[in-house]
Order: C-alpha cells, then sequence, then structure tokens
C-alpha cells in the first residue's frame, strides 16, 4: 500500500464511534482555543484588509466570517478565517514524536482545518459530531504527515502551516463530503499542488495569510475532487510528489501504522499557547515572568538579561530590535523587555505602541539571546531555555524553562482555557455570545447543528442564524476534560 493510500484509507474508514473519550474531550478544548484566537486576530490590521478582499469578490454567501457577521463563499470565508486565526500567532503547535524534530518547527494544527471545517460545516449544516470527526481526522493527518517530513522543509525556507495544514484542512473537508479512497487521494494531489507559504515572510501580514491559504485550499481541493477533477493520486510518495519536491525525504515510519494509535493529539501532543507570539519564545516567557514576579525585579533594576536555549530559536525569532508587534511576536529581547516592564504578555502587550515605548526600546538593548551548549546538546524536541540577569548592584537571578504553560506535560484546564477564550473573544464579542459558545463547545457532541455555534462567534449582522438558547441550556453536560489526560 502506498503511502497516500494509507493516509486516504484512514480518512475514509474512520467512523466518530471509533475516537475514544478522551480524543473528543481534547479536541473540544482545542476548538475552542482556535475559535478564540480566530476572534481576537479577526481585528487585526491584516485580517481587516483581507476581510474586505473578500467582500469585494463577493459570491455567494455560504458560510461566515468569523467576528464580522457577514458571509462569502465557502472558500473565502475559510481564507478570511484562516488568516484571522493565524494573525496574532496565538494558535496552537504540534509536538514531535522524535528527538530529531524541533519543537515548534512543524505546524500550528488547528487553524487550516478548524477554519475549512468550520466554512463547509455550515455549508453542509452539518451536526457536531460530524464537526468532531473531521476536525480530528484533518489534524491528524496534518500532525503525521508535518512529523514524516524531511525537516529540511522548514530549515530550507518553507512554512509547515502553509504547506501542510492544507493537506489536513482536504481532508477534512473530504471527510464532510461523504468522498471515498480514490476522490480522498485526488484531493490530497490537488491540495499539494496548491501548498507554498515561505518564512521570509515572518513578521508580516504574510505569515497569516499563509494558514488562511492552506485553509482555503484544502475547501477548493475537496470541492474539485468532488466534481471529479483529477490529480495524481500517489502525491505523497512519488519522486516527484509532495515528499521529495519539497523536502528531498521523509520517514514513513511516522505515518504507516501509526495514524490515530494513538492520535497525535494524545501523544506526543499539541501546545496551546499561553501568549500571542512564537512560540519558540515561551518557555522563556514563562520563565522572566516567574523570575521578576518572585525577585521583585523592575526596570531600572537589571544591567543586562542573557537568554540561552537552542540553535534553533535564533532562526525562527529573527528580530533583535523589532519595529512592529508583528516583528515583537519574533524577538526575544521584546519579549524579555515587556515581560519585565508590564508583568504580562498578553494580547494587550503585543501592539505597535509597546514595541515603540522607549522604556521597551532600551531595556531590549540590555537583552542577549545565544546558543546554549548545554542546552543545545539536549536537543530541539523542546525549546529549552536559561535565563540569566544580571542586576545593577551586582547581584544575578537565573532560572530554567524547559516547557511552557499549555504545553501537554503543564496543560491548561477547561476554565484556564476558558479565560483565554474570553480574552481574545471579548475584542469582538458580547459576555452572554462568549459564554454560549464556551458551553457549546463544551457540548459539541451533543449538538445536532453547529448552526448555533456559528451564530455564538459570528459576531455583527447574524440574519438567519437563530438560536434557541433554551434548547442549548437543555442539552448541556458538564465538560471535564482538561488539556492532557
Amino acid at each position: 500500500m502506498g503511502l497516500t493510500q494509507e493516509v486516504v484509507g484512514f480518512v475514509s474508514r474512520t467512523r466518530y464511534r471509533d475516537i475514544q473519550p478522551e480524543v473528543i474531550r481534547l479536541a473540544q478544548g482545542f476548538i475552542l482555543d482556535g475559535l478564540g484566537v480566530t476572534l481576537a486576530g479577526s481585528t487585526e490590521k491584516g485580517s481587516r484588509i483581507l476581510q474586505g478582499h473578500v467582500r469585494q469578490i463577493g459570491g455567494r454567501g455560504e458560510a461566515t466570517v468569523v467576528g464580522t457577521g457577514f458571509s462569502a463563499p465557502s472558500a473565502k470565508a475559510a481564507l478570511a478565517n484562516g488568516a484571522s486565526g493565524h494573525a496574532m500567532d496565538y494558535d496552537d503547535t504540534q509536538l514531535s514524536t522524535s528527538k530529531e524534530s524541533v519543537y515548534g518547527l512543524l505546524t500550528h494544527p488547528t487553524v487550516p482545518v478548524l477554519s475549512a471545517v468550520l466554512a463547509v460545516g455550515e455549508k453542509e449544516q452539518i451536526s457536531g459530531q460530524d464537526f468532531l470527526l473531521a476536525y480530528i481526522l484533518g489534524v491528524e493527518v496534518e500532525c503525521r504527515i508535518a512529523d514524516a517530513i524531511n525537516p529540511r522543509h522548514y530549515q530550507s525556507g518553507f512554512h509547515s502551516t502553509a504547506t501542510i495544514g492544507g493537506l489536513g484542512a482536504a481532508m477534512a473537508v473530504g471527510k464532510l463530503l461523504g468522498l471515498k479512497e480514490e476522490p480522498l487521494a485526488r484531493t490530497l494531489g490537488i491540495a499539494a499542488s496548491m501548498a507554498s507559504g515561505l518564512r521570509e515572510n515572518f513578521g508580516t501580514m504574510t505569515k497569516p495569510l499563509h494558514a488562511g491559504r492552506a485553509a482555503e485550499n484544502g475547501v477548493t481541493a475537496a470541492q474539485l475532487a468532488e466534481k471529479g477533477f483529477t490529480s495524481a493520486v500517489n502525491i505523497l510518495e512519488a519522486k516527484r510528489g509532495f515528499f521529495n519536491a519539497m523536502a528531498g525525504g521523509y520517514d514513513e515510519t511516522k505515518i504507516v501504522g501509526c495514524l490515530g494509535h494513538p492520535y497525535f493529539m494524545q501523544e506526543p501532543g499539541i501546545s496551546i499557547k499561553p501568549y500571542p507570539s512564537g512560540s519558540l519564545s515561551h518557555p522563556a516567557q514563562d520563565l522572566i515572568l516567574d523570575l521578576v514576579k518572585m525577585h521583585d525585579l523592575h526596570g531600572g533594576d537589571i544591567e543586562s538579561i542573557e537568554v540561552g536555549t537552542n540553535s534553533n530559536v535564533p532562526n525562527a525569532l529573527i528580530y533583535p530590535m523589532p519595529k512592529t508587534a508583528l516583528e515583537g511576536k519574533f524577538s526575544i529581547p521584546f519579549c524579555m523587555a515587556v515581560g519585565v516592564l508590564e508583568r504580562k504578555a498578553g494580547i494587550a502587550q503585543f501592539t505597535d505602541r509597546k514595541v515603540r515605548d522607549p522604556k521597551v526600546v532600551e531595556l531590549m538593548k540590555r537583552v542577549t539571546l545565544y546558543v546554549d551548549q548545554e542546552l543545545e546538546a539536549l536537543g530541539y524536541d523542546q525549546v529549552r531555555s536559561r535565563i540569566r540577569i544580571k542586576l545593577k548592584g551586582g547581584k544575578t537571578v537565573e532560572g530554567r524553562a524547559d516547557v511552557a504553560r499549555g504545553h501537554p506535560l503543564k496543560p491548561m484546564n477547561w476554565g484556564e482555557l476558558g479565560e483565554k477564550f474570553r480574552d481574545c473573544a471579548g475584542l469582538v464579542l458580547s459576555h452572554e455570545s462568549m459564554e454560549d459558545a464556551i458551553e457549546l463547545v463544551a457540548n459539541l457532541d451533543r449538538q445536532r447543528s453547529i448552526l448555533p455555534l456559528i451564530r455564538a462567534v459570528a459576531g455583527r449582522s447574524t440574519v438567519g442564524l437563530k438560536v434557541k438558547k433554551k434548547a442549548i441550556r437543555s442539552r448541556s453536560k458538564k465538560w471535564t476534560g482538561i488539556q492532557k489526560g
């Protein structure tokens, strides 16, 4: 059996009843997080520009653009929502199955798949169980392909969320459309030829566009395949196919026999971001906040801050002196400086105004990022970070963090996920809509239709999606899962 056939066979034959309850609970948490960051990201300038572009294109309103209240053709709604979901760099990150893989350099798995499923799911008026099944399968395929690809793919400049996210989105939409194995294989073939996205665009509006295009490509590929559009049916493993052309190879043992055994979100897991910035900065951000609060440090106390980590971090966090919030998301000096001065690292801290604040700029000049040889020798599967703060009085404060809050080893519970969702969604939604959305996601497996959830996250002008809140409440049950059981 070829590798492409392995993937499409898994997608075709898996049913909702085959999914373990733990996986359902994990998926609910990732979906809530994905909706929250999409709502927050819908307010960003780049998202607004893209929303205007989608409005200008026009077309039949099939799916809601989250946070805006207007609708668009399903592929274009997926484009807008996917870009919004990645706009703040606040969306989740897959881990790796081996020390040879690099943490944070795989994919942000939820947003491309979620955006595609939301768009087509609304158009097809699917149930909550259909929604969960398609999302879980899409994320599983995306993560396994990203885990198997030669690391050269990312290191040479491809953004894997852009290139591989579209493959996961395509499989999720194909499942929603009821495609069998042969059209699913064609769906992959189409999506693989549409895949692109370059890391040179990190720190610009084009990086979130990558996630939007991945979602859009997934929708388009599945819809074309459904109509009989042709492509290669061995696109993953072919000599001139996806893995060889885009990476020079792959490890098939990370896919064959692995799909759903266990699900990737169970092991090694997916990390939810505690901060709206590049994930490779998060252990250091956790640590700086802990050290500042533990020792009651202030900007005026500090002579210098040294941040040591592995060699892949400087390769991704590329701005020593950022000028914009987008650049600040990929800057260790900014993350350290704002952490010291604000003692927070939320949405309110990652703004152009904060990046250009003279006090922040002055402190950034005293931050050094270096490769710590001891941490380098431990491998790249975690972003182990060490911070050494030299105080003006001569004292030194230091610490080390291997993972950040939100990592499967340090998971968020449902209450913490809800708080992050409220912080994000509060930029767009009313209190009532936020609480409805949280409850609907917690009970997604019991919802006959996802339209009430669409209504809750739509924002302004939600004509035609009436919600009977009493019915929602009557179907409620307590969500007891945490990010990793």
